[in-house]
């Protein structure tokens, strides 16, 4: 079959990608691996229960926000319902309370928790990271492509940077470097590099500035709220695949690709695992992770150079994940949406930090009546070489399961004490199954690239015709950023007018 472009995985980067094309008029050609779209955001179902694969913090899809992934569904003309909440629990080493988002929410909570200074420089904090926001936040990645395009798309923002002078600076280093001229407090350092962690999956001293500045301008200004999609991170995929199919692009399930197919340098189409060759007549993008994507070309297909820089990026850990529907009865109604564990403070250390999600609270749907859902992982800290090597069918694979999951249990027994004698449904998951479902290679969470290493690849490669996109060409690893990858790579591969037209109907 023949096509123009062809997208490899459909993770929301790719169907980002995908989406937009559509909408810019190119026929377009999704492939994916696995029997369900949405790469580690989709949703699955058990014995009535709903599971998150993977993310469940949302911002910015309920209202217009400088979120990424709102300008795609608002350019392929989607949205999808929430439910809105303004803070999380929280298990920390320092006690047990809520924490909450909002301009000065958090300062109630320092003040409570370790007193006015505290409270003090979280302000501090907050306004010098204001004009950072704005900039950081200034030009949004819809208007954003990788050619000379750029000049015109992009060029009636510069003005809004002038009055900031130095302060653009800033943005490029790490954030590490600001939180100690402004921060002393122990326990607001501590709860920063945490944030870091969670966004990048490095600490403040490997995530640069800009990627801080946004979530602040996000999350910490007046009336902010955080989202729930109705039908969980599944009706996020389901809108993106309405919008792509909807302009004419089609996606295909259980397709495989084997190998990106070359002529004289430039990228022709794909092969599929059952032989199928797809020709793209203008590009194939692949939306698979850096390393996954290497393995698409013959050997000696691509410039050692290029091959070896990937192959010696460093990549963040796994996760263990726990799935688990449980009978609801008799809980307490204020149970939170989130919440975190963190047992001390070496953010990084294996098993220190849990998250769990119980989105049951806000939509009722993802579970049967009196019931609830629930996700428990660790956020890429899960080492691949202590399950590297292991059979799945083996009962030391199944041991090992249970011993490296049971800090997923107490994590949440944290917030149910008699988890286990409600449960009705429990799946746990391990990089081998990051990387047999996912197809991440190792298992691993995406790039661990710092601020002191450098910027993000971009989606560019040296074969002609062939892009890239996902979680290993912007920084943040997370939901806004893959979908910031996405928009950028199908703007650079439109033509300018249609670029430009889109953006004139978002009011960019």
């Amino acid at each position: 079959m023949q096509t123009d472009i062809v997208v490899i995985g459909s993770g929301i980067g790719g169907l980002s990608c995908g989406a937009l094309l559509a909408r810019y008029g190119f026929s377009v050609t999704v492939c994916e691996s696995h029997a369900i779209p949405g790469g580690a955001a989709h949703s699955f179902t058990r014995n009535g229960f709903k599971f998150d694969s993977g993310p469940s913090l949302f911002s910015g899809l309920s209202y217009p926000s400088t979120n990424p992934l709102r300008h795609v569904l608002d350019a392929i003309g989607e949205t999808v319902p929430c439910a809105t909440y303004d803070a999380w629990g929280c298990r920390l080493p320092e006690g047990d309370f809520k924490s909450a988002i909002g301009s000065d929410d958090f300062s109630y909570v320092l003040r409570k928790l370790r007193g006015e200074n505290a409270a003090k420089e979280w302000r501090q904090l907050q306004a010098v990271m204001e004009p950072l926001g704005k900039i950081a936040t200034g030009m949004p990645p819809a208007a954003m492509r990788l050619d000379l395009g750029a000049i015109f798309t992009i060029g009636k923002y510069l003005p809004n940077f002038i009055g900031y002078g130095l302060d653009a600076l800033k943005l490029t280093k790490p954030f590490s470097e600001i939180l100690q001229d402004v921060v002393t407090d122990e326990f607001v350092y501590n709860w920063m590099d945490m944030l870091c962690f969670l966004l990048a999956g490095v600490p403040a001293k490997g995530i640069s500035a800009a990627e801080m500045a946004f979530m602040f301008a996000e999350w910490y200004r007046p009336g902010v709220v955080l989202d729930y999609p109705l039908g969980g991170s599944g009706a996020v995929i389901e809108a993106l695949v309405r919008g792509l199919e909807k302009y004419g692009g089609r996606l295909m399930l259980n397709a495989h690709v084997e190998e990106v197919l070359l002529r004289q340098n430039r990228a022709v189409g794909v092969r599929l695992r059952n032989g199928k060759e797809i020709i793209a007549k203008e590009a194939v993008v692949s939306n698979a992770s850096m390393w996954d994507t290497l393995d698409l070309f013959a050997d000696g297909a691509l410039p050692d150079r290029f091959r070896r820089e990937k192959l010696e990026t460093p990549q963040c850990e796994s996760f263990m994940h726990l799935h688990a529907g449980i009978d609801g009865a008799g809980l307490p109604e204020d149970l939170d949406c989130h919440y975190i564990v963190v047992k001390d403070w070496e953010i990084t250390k294996p098993q220190n930090i849990v998250l769990v999600s119980i989105p049951s609270v806000l939509d009722r749907s993802l579970a049967p009546e009196g019931k609830h859902v629930i996700h428990a992982y660790t956020p890429g800290t899960e080492p691949y070489d202590l399950w590297e090597g292991l059979d799945r069918r083996s009962e030391e694979y199944q041991q090992q399961k249970r011993d490296r999951g049971e800090v997923l249990w107490r994590a949440i027994e944290r917030v149910i004490p008699d988890l286990r004698e409600r449960v009705e449904v429990s799946l746990v998951g391990t990089p081998l199954t990051h990387q047999r479902f996912l197809r991440r290679h190792r298992g691993t969470y995406g790039p661990a690239i710092t601020a002191e290493q450098g910027l993000f690849p971009s989606g560019t490669t040296p074969i002609e015709g062939f892009w890239c996109c996902g979680d290993s060409t912007f920084p943040g690893i997370g939901v806004p950023a893959v979908a910031a990858s996405g928009n950028i790579v199908a703007n650079s591969i439109a033509p300018l007018e249609k670029h430009q037209s889109v953006l004139q109907e978002l009011g960019f």
